[in-house]
């Protein structure tokens, strides 16, 4: 006589307790580089140049949605640029910018979503020569903080949802600082 199937199947070992799940890791997703510069013409060419020469990648233009006269710019009018790097490089530019920020960060540059941004005040700070010509400017600098599986909400197919409890959290994002570049939060 035969044995019903599940009786002939072996229970599944639990996870190892000394080794972590590796789902629960935290990655970093993208850098957003972002430099607004309030107004077009050389000035903005001048800042796309810059995050050019920073990134080797083509920064995208960003318009003006209102008019502003007190500001002097018109709807749809350029008047920032920003690029967004992924992978090594990313990870590069920002342990660049941290070193400016000498790895100090306040709690409220981190988002209840687990994500963190900080400001530049002068790109040659990173590293980028200076050029008369082009000027010195500013930008900021934002990280997405992500986990393995957050493809399934993005893709086409079978899409399905992130739990709750998935999701990057602030206290995580800013344990993820603390231990990843010995950061300090004031």
């Amino acid at each position: 006589r035969r044995q019903p199937v599940w009786q002939s199947i072996s229970p599944v070992p639990a996870m190892a307790a000394d080794k972590p799940n590796p789902m629960r890791d935290i990655k970093i997703q993208a850098l957003t580089l972002n430099c607004s510069v309030g107004e077009s013409g050389d000035r903005l060419t001048h800042a796309s140049r810059m995050l050019r020469d920073l990134t080797q990648q083509e920064p995208v233009f960003t318009a003006c949605r209102y008019t502003v006269r007190g500001f002097g710019i018109r709807r749809n009018e350029k008047i920032a640029c920003h690029v967004t790097v992924r992978g090594d490089k990313a990870k590069d530019i920002i342990e660049r910018g941290l070193k400016v920020k000498e790895y100090e960060l306040k709690a409220a540059n981190f988002s209840d979503t687990g994500n963190f941004g900080f400001g530049i005040d002068e790109h040659i700070d990173l590293g980028i020569p200076y050029n008369p010509q082009t000027g010195i400017f500013g930008l900021d600098m934002y990280i997405t903080l992500t986990r393995p599986g957050r493809r399934v909400s993005k893709r086409k197919a079978r899409r399905g949802r992130v739990g709750k409890n998935h999701k990057v959290t602030k206290s995580e994002a800013q344990e993820w600082f603390k231990t990843t570049y010995s950061g300090i939060l004031m």
